[in-house]
């Protein structure tokens, strides 16, 4: 396979006729701990081998030309009169320019090619991965000194505002913080972050992907919100001061279980369960013991099916499979449900068996292939030496 830093710096050099500032901005996984950031709990991810690459230079007019590698597309824009470009992927960048410009930083123009191996829609979050590494080039292109956890959040905002995506903070976080080898504890209320070893060379973290588009999930999304909005409100009349469920424990879930509407208490449940799991599934690692981690992985994957309701049967089907397959430690679906991965923890002799058990289950019960993706845990957002 060709390497796209490389292709993406030999394509900037053919467009522009100079040597551009390279960064390599990965895609992410979140082990366990879904739908646990909006209620100010724990999520736990890690940044993948796949990656966006990004060709940099300045200019001094006030525009920026972007290059969209793998689409092969351009598009031309002028800095001082930012607005939707009407073809979609320039907005993910033009919305980092433009919170760059109302935090009060100035960007004179610049040239950019873009491209990589980050597969679009999977749930490796490319969006996150464009954003964060094009805030991260910029202030370094630029020598804006601006801190990396505040690249976070301008990166976040610039899909918040510009393209409209109400997205939580873990993708751009991991993407500027993640670390090789380890994954990352992110406490969603705090934003206070720990490193766990992920040592054990022989296990790969393998993608299995639906191809479903997730069209139930934004609206879905944002009923669970209100579902556990309402569960904290109830609480809240017994616990003065609960503000999130990451305030609350199974025993007070069960303490006032009987005023609860029925769907609301498993709601509720499953993400007071998941936030412990996202605590045991730490111990694990700082045990090493990756059984104990995998079957956590396991039980995140029933709780998002049966209480939390977010799965399908295509994930279900992808799960089940790769649960039944020995060396596959742990298998779950990875977002926000009804379509994308599952994301599968897997010895790597077992790989081979793996994708021929879930190929194998989704052809017989969907009628249809899935696509496999195979990574490992790598670095955050960095310059790649040679450039510029």
């Amino acid at each position: 396979m060709p390497d796209p830093a490389a292709a993406v710096q030999a394509e900037f050099v053919r467009r522009f006729g100079e040597t551009p500032l390279l960064v390599r901005s990965p895609g992410r996984v979140n082990l366990i701990g879904e739908h646990t950031d909006y209620n100010e709990g724990f999520v736990l991810p890690a940044a993948v081998d796949k990656a966006i690459y990004f060709g940099l230079s300045p200019r001094t007019d006030g525009r920026c030309e972007l290059y969209a590698l793998d689409l092969k597309d351009s598009f031309r824009g002028e800095l001082a009169r930012l607005e939707k470009s009407g073809k979609q992927w320039p907005d993910y960048l033009l919305g980092v320019v433009d919170q760059l410009q109302k935090a009060g930083h100035v960007v004179p123009g610049f040239n950019c090619v873009f491209g990589g191996d980050v597969p679009i829609g999977s749930g490796m979050s490319s969006s996150a991965a464009i954003e964060a590494g094009l805030a991260f080039a910029l202030n370094r292109l630029f020598r804006l000194d601006i801190p990396p956890l505040d690249l976070v959040k301008l990166a976040r905002k610039a899909e918040n505002e510009f393209v409209g995506v109400q997205c939580g903070i873990m993708d751009q976080f991991v993407n500027i913080f993640g670390r090789a080898g380890h994954v990352l504890k992110l406490d969603c209320r705090s934003l206070a972050h720990t490193y766990y070893p992920f040592d054990r060379r022989d296990l790969r973290i393998v993608l299995c992907d639906t191809k479903v588009k997730r069209e139930l999930a934004s609206s879905e999304y944002n009923v669970r919100r209100r579902q556990c909005e309402e569960g904290v409100s109830l609480l809240a009349r017994h616990q003065p001061g609960m503000k999130s469920l990451r305030d609350a424990s199974p025993e007070l879930l069960e303490r006032y279980r009987a005023e609860f509407d029925p769907l609301i208490y498993k709601r509720c449940l499953y993400v007071v369960k998941e936030n412990e799991r996202v605590e045991e599934a730490c111990r694990d690692l700082e045990r090493s013991d990756f059984v104990s981690f995998g079957l956590r992985m396991n039980k995140s994957h029933a709780g998002l099916r049966d209480d939390y309701q977010v799965s399908s049967i295509e994930l279900d089907v992808l799960a089940e499979a790769a649960q039944a397959v020995r060396g596959v430690l742990g298998s779950r679906m990875m977002g926000a449900g009804f379509g994308g991965c599952t994301v599968n923890l897997v010895e790597e002799t077992a790989v081979e068996a793996l994708v021929e058990a879930v190929t194998r289950a989704y052809r017989d019960k969907m009628k249809s292939d899935t696509n496999v993706f195979i990574s490992r845990l790598s670095a955050g957002t960095g310059v790649i030496p040679g450039g510029a």
